[in-house]
């Protein structure tokens, strides 16, 4: 997720202000954010005290040495995912602390209180065992993690438009937990080590790290990302259609609960019973899931390929911009282009503007398919506006980056004068939002002339044909 959000922050008074225009304490911006803040920092120093009380110092520096391992690669994995339409870091950040700290706390607290309730009813411990990890332990954990997603979705809307979004938050929020959790089971198998004299390839330091380290990293993250793609699917439909916008979230917490059971209790299947399920349902799992995700990031950019064309038709965008913008490859090579020319700051200023445009591509997908909120017109306003404030810079960049990966690509003549206003090129307006393109800055539409092109413009007049 990228530094940038989606959609343009409101730059009016705060939603939950009173009839004074004055907003209660609580409902205060730093307010939530101290108060989260402070709530995930002390499930972290709560779960590291309760961690390190299992396994001792020097186990839990073990652990955790060996736990960190696989974090980079899978925090990696879901940023390149979301690079589509990448959202802000914080999302990610909390995603993380939220499942390290308080899903992790969540659950080592309800996984032993419900374990030991059970064997304390039934006097039979062993069972209690069993009946934690296959049913009470799914439960428990998988409505912890997705706790992170239903945050994200409810506070954080406009960053929360699609399956990869879901899939993302839910990825790493399950990364987080599957790292203070791996620190438990190693520190634990490291002390069982030290006691009974285990060491090299034979203890069970080792067995413990290749089971959950090199052939089950992913494991977790399976799971959860199961109950982000429900909420994607909800993500995708308008809030009158409130009945699926449950079942979905719903369906697939469901299914991450199955599965995640189903994992646990593949050591009731016998001795290979473990290799068993690894191999003939998790890993198929593993790649029909990938094959989703990946579909689901190309059907992205498509969407942006055909979208964003009208809105070139009607000049607010470059001609070559839906080209670029529906390309990995041109993307990044527009913000080399301009961050080698123009430094830094114009690299993040195309970056910003890939991400907007974007927003806006999937935004009027929604709108064509009925799917719109009612916020529509103002957030196609905002999108537009800061498009608009970046286009001197980012219509060059991504021009010669359109010329570079394709020199024949097909581009739309851009009509003279400013844009168009309340024209849809496609043909009539959906109902739920007749005009497509209004004016951001009034009646009068955006600024153009001298700021943008002409005597004294940072840019000579646009020219999609020459290089910038």
């Amino acid at each position: 997720m990228a530094s940038c959000p989606p959609y343009p922050t409101h730059t009016g008074g705060d939603p939950g202000a009173g009839t004074l225009g004055h907003a209660h304490w609580w409902q205060r911006r730093w307010v939530r954010y101290g108060a989260l803040s402070t709530l995930l920092a002390l499930s972290g120093l709560i779960i590291l005290a309760l961690v390190r009380q299992q396994t001792g110092t020097e186990g839990f520096l073990v652990g955790l040495g060996l736990a960190v391992l696989p974090v980079p690669l899978l925090l990696a994995t879901f940023r390149w995912l979301d690079r589509v339409e990448p959202g802000p870091w914080r999302n990610m950040i909390f995603a993380f602390a939220w499942g390290a700290c308080a899903a992790a706390l969540i659950a080592i607290v309800a996984n032993s209180f419900a374990t030991h309730w059970i064997a304390t009813s039934t006097a039979d411990p062993h069972g209690a065992d069993t009946l934690g990890a296959t049913v009470i332990a799914p439960v428990v954990e998988e409505s912890a993690k997705a706790a992170a997603v239903l945050l994200v979705f409810l506070f954080r809307r406009r960053d929360f438009t699609g399956i990869l979004d879901g899939v993302v938050i839910a990825g790493v929020s399950a990364t987080g937990f599957a790292f203070t959790e791996n620190i438990l089971y190693l520190g634990t198998a490291f002390g069982t080590d030290q006691l009974s004299g285990g060491s090299g390839l034979a203890s069970v330091t080792a067995a413990t790290f290749f089971v959950r380290v090199v052939m089950s990293p992913f494991a977790h993250p399976l799971f959860t990302v199961l109950t982000g793609i429900g909420f994607g699917v909800a993500a995708l439909y308008s809030e009158r259609r409130r009945l699926l916008r449950v079942l979905a979230p719903l369906g697939g917490l469901l299914l991450a609960m199955g599965m995640h059971a189903t994992w646990n209790g593949s050591s009731a299947f016998g001795d290979y019973g473990f290799f068993a399920v690894y191999a003939s349902f998790m890993v198929p799992a593993f790649g029909l899931l990938t094959w989703l995700v990946i579909w689901t990031r190309q059907r992205e950019l498509r969407t942006v390929r055909e979208e964003l064309p009208a809105y070139a038709a009607a000049g607010w965008l470059g001609p070559a911009d839906p080209f670029a913008l529906g390309s990995m490859r041109a993307r990044r090579l527009a913000r080399e282009y301009a961050g080698h020319h123009l430094g830094k700051a114009a690299a993040r200023s195309v970056a910003r503007y890939e991400a907007y445009a974007t927003s806006l591509a999937f935004l009027r997908h929604r709108g064509r398919r009925g799917r719109a909120d009612a916020d529509f017109a103002v957030r196609e306003r905002e999108l537009l506006a800061e498009l608009w404030a970046r286009q001197a810079v980012a219509r060059p960049a991504l021009a010669y980056a359109a010329r570079a990966v394709s020199p024949m690509v097909p581009v739309w003549p851009l009509p003279p004068g400013p844009p168009m206003y309340g024209h849809a090129p496609y043909g009539a307006a959906h109902p739920a939002h007749p005009v497509y393109w209004s004016p951001p800055y009034g009646s009068y539409g955006p600024p153009h002339g001298p700021a943008s092109h002409g005597p004294g413009a940072p840019y000579p007049p646009y020219n999609p044909y020459r290089s910038p």
